[in-house]
């Protein structure tokens, strides 16, 4: 079932990937260069910054899947197997968490003159939460099946991806309207995250009609 789960994976990375250039059309707009937007939003793909956040997504997409993976592959699902599944999950709440005081704190004060310590009191707040989810769901790996854990995961991101961009669309709007350098960079990184962790929720679910279906099609044959 390894296979199923690098495929989601990989499904995954191209939807980002796809997304990218429309996204930052839309968002960035006129701040792209006026003689080439296109060319210059295409240009997001030669920087080494966001190839990195894509391999990170990327990779927290596979941890998210490791659990069911196992219980596809009628593995036990031991204590220790869940962690990967449990810090990633705590991780994309921090991230969002993070992303939506960005966006509040670019609506709230404009990015000129307020030194680093905007940036800081975002990171912090998103550490801070991670280590919070990632304690919550720690318990409840303890008494929750490994399947209701990841569901339970699964629809705890989504909703708060959900309630980010409810924070982060309308915050950029805004931000985008004024007239300072970079302005609407902080609020499109909660729109990039917002997105990206809405479509990261989907993986687990996504891997469970793969197998299923696989199942259907080849009972005879033992999962790998």
């Amino acid at each position: 079932m390894k296979r199923w789960a690098f495929l989601v994976a990989g499904l995954y990375l191209m939807i980002l990937a796809a997304l990218t250039v429309p996204v930052l059309w839309l968002a960035m707009g006129e701040q792209l260069s006026s003689d080439s937007p296109l060319r210059e939003a295409l240009g997001a793909f030669a920087e080494p910054g966001y190839w990195s956040w894509v391999a990170v997504m990327v990779l927290c997409q596979l941890a998210l899947l490791s659990v069911p993976v196992r219980m596809a592959s009628r593995r036990p699902v031991t204590r220790g197997a869940l962690w990967p599944t449990v810090l990633v999950a705590g991780l994309m709440m921090g991230v969002l968490v993070m992303a939506a005081v960005l966006a509040i704190d670019e609506f709230v004060y404009r990015l000129e003159d307020t030194g680093d310590w905007l940036g800081w009191s975002g990171v912090a707040t998103g550490l801070a939460t991670w280590g919070i989810w990632a304690f919550v769901f720690g318990r409840a790996a303890r008494t929750e099946a490994p399947r209701d854990l990841v569901t339970r995961q699964c629809r705890l991101l989504f909703r708060g991806s959900i309630l980010e961009l409810l924070i982060a669309v309308p915050t950029h709007i805004v931000a985008r309207s004024r007239d300072y350098c970079c302005a609407g960079f902080m609020t499109f990184f909660g729109l990039t995250m917002g997105i990206s962790v809405m479509l990261f929720a989907f993986g687990p679910a996504l891997f469970f009609l793969f197998a299923e279906r696989w199942r259907r099609l080849h009972p005879q044959q033992s999962d790998t």
